[in-house]
């Protein structure tokens, strides 16, 4: 169960570029000149896309994020090669070294896939000019965008977690995998249990899935709404997806192991996918505050690019959360077992197995958390504040009617979902992991994105009209 480390470092030497020390002072200058020439140049381009409406195309689109691409992608390495030429320090840290590593392939990875989406549309506009605007559509280009960062997401993550395992700072020793005691259920129940979960799993993604296809397929509904919808979805989709099939793949074979990779990989994407759902939760706030306080400049404040930016802003955020927790859980190679009491890898039950100082992992975890959980939280309790003093300025009743039935369905599923996490981490409980953590856990883990589609649904005449629609549509082609 457990592998001897034989050496470690605390931190890496770079040997810096091929010169002499004499040209050291010379060359910072150059290369911090080339560095600020990049930052200022894409930044340029990209308040230029920005400012001019002419330029607001799929080409220009892709451009501005390419521009940005090369911004990150210079800063990986550039400000730290500079420092360390005026300094004359090579020395680079542990996590500092596997963060470039990270970011280093992350942006890599983007950038070939924009070069690519950018080919494609040049394709389109050249060999299909008649049908441009209706290939290269804003859903298609956001898709690009949204599926480019999700691969170079993870394909980079897949090559640091893999590195870190080879380069583990492991005091004497440390687990080759964990065992997942599961849900707190008799032997005998397992089965029942397993159908159960798959049920509820399956009713997640079929009915996720449906929310995307309607919102895809139904123009009305191609709306800065349903387009944050859409996000929601997609995210619940893979966030079930995390720890679900494990779960119930357990209880049928009755095994209850995981590998040390699989356990942190599990850390790294439900860490993610939970941050995402805050952040596309906080974002559809601001669109029902614009729509019902500012219902008259709303297609102007809720353009397509500030979707976009508040997409792209979500996923950069949450993957860098997500990174960040991961990367300290990563030092923590020395355990006293590795019995987790809980159905998945669960960071707080994996930092109360270590035996490694976790000082540094609470603070983290208290730091961020506030940030990346209570921050959004106020910022839809305000949104909702500001929506609840409009509301009462309305004369009518029907119009009171109206502006409720905009915001219903999201109220209800941001009560479900921070109901579950306050009960979860800010309510009192043991020391350790008990029952109560765990049924927490499966209540925003596995009911809430099961009940979102049917919330959804059942309380929003759009998604039922285009329902109706679609199913008429193909009733009468047959």
């Amino acid at each position: 169960m457990r592998r001897r480390n034989e050496s470690t470092v605390s931190e890496f030497i770079l040997m810096g570029l091929p010169i002499r020390a004499e040209d050291q002072g010379l060359y910072s200058a150059l290369f911090l000149t080339m560095y600020l020439t990049t930052v200022l140049g894409n930044l340029l381009i990209i308040l230029l896309i920005r400012l001019d409406s002419h330029l607001h195309t799929p080409m220009y689109f892709f451009l501005s994020h390419l521009a940005f691409t090369d911004i990150s992608f210079s800063s990986v390495a550039s400000p730290k090669m500079v420092m360390n030429m005026l300094t004359q320090s090579q020395s680079i840290s542990y996590a500092g070294c596997i963060t470039q590593v990270y970011f280093f392939s992350f942006f890599v990875d983007l950038e070939s896939f924009l070069l690519t989406s950018m080919a494609y549309d040049r394709y389109v506009a050249i060999c299909y000019p008649l049908h441009y605007s209706q290939i290269m559509s804003e859903k298609l280009c956001v898709l690009l965008v949204v599926v480019s960062w999700a691969l170079s997401t993870g394909n980079s993550l897949v090559h640091t977690l893999l590195l870190t395992q080879l380069l583990s700072m492991g005091n004497e020793s440390t687990v080759s995998e964990f065992i997942l005691l599961g849900l707190p259920i008799r032997a005998e129940d397992q089965g029942l249990y397993s159908a159960l979960f798959l049920t509820m799993y399956l009713t997640t993604v079929l009915g996720n899935l449906l929310i995307i296809m309607l919102i895809r397929l139904d123009s009305h509904l191609h709306t800065p709404m349903y387009f944050f919808l859409s996000q929601l979805a997609f995210t619940d989709i893979s966030f079930s997806s995390v720890t679900a099939p494990k779960m119930f793949m357990n209880m049928l074979t009755h095994s209850q192991s995981i590998s040390y990779a699989g356990c942190v990989s599990q850390v790294y994407f439900f860490l993610f996918f939970a941050d995402l759902d805050s952040f596309l939760l906080t974002s559809m706030a601001y669109d029902r505050y614009v729509a019902i306080c500012h219902p008259l400049h709303y297609t102007t404040m809720m353009s397509q690019t500030l979707c976009v930016l508040l997409l792209v802003m979500s996923w950069v955020l949450s993957s860098a959360n997500a990174l960040v927790h991961t990367l300290l859980l990563t030092h923590l190679t020395h355990f006293r077992n590795n019995i987790i009491s809980h159905y998945f890898c669960d960071l707080s039950a994996l930092l109360k197995l270590s035996s490694s100082d976790t000082t540094m992992n609470k603070m983290v975890i208290l730091v961020l958390g506030n940030v990346i959980i209570t921050v959004p939280f106020i910022c839809i309790l305000v949104s909702y504040g500001l929506i609840g003093v409009t509301i009462l300025k309305i004369p009518s009743l029907k119009g009171i009617y109206k502006a409720l039935s905009t915001c219903g369905s999201h109220l209800c599923v941001v009560s479900l979902y921070y109901g579950a996490i306050i009960g979860l981490y800010f309510l009192p409980s043991s020391n350790n992991i008990n029952e109560q953590d765990v049924i927490v856990a499966v209540m925003y883990n596995v009911v809430t994105p099961m009940l979102n589609p049917f919330i959804y649904s059942l309380r929003n005449r759009d998604m039922k009209g285009a329902l109706r629609n679609i199913l008429s549509r193909r009733i009468c082609s047959q």
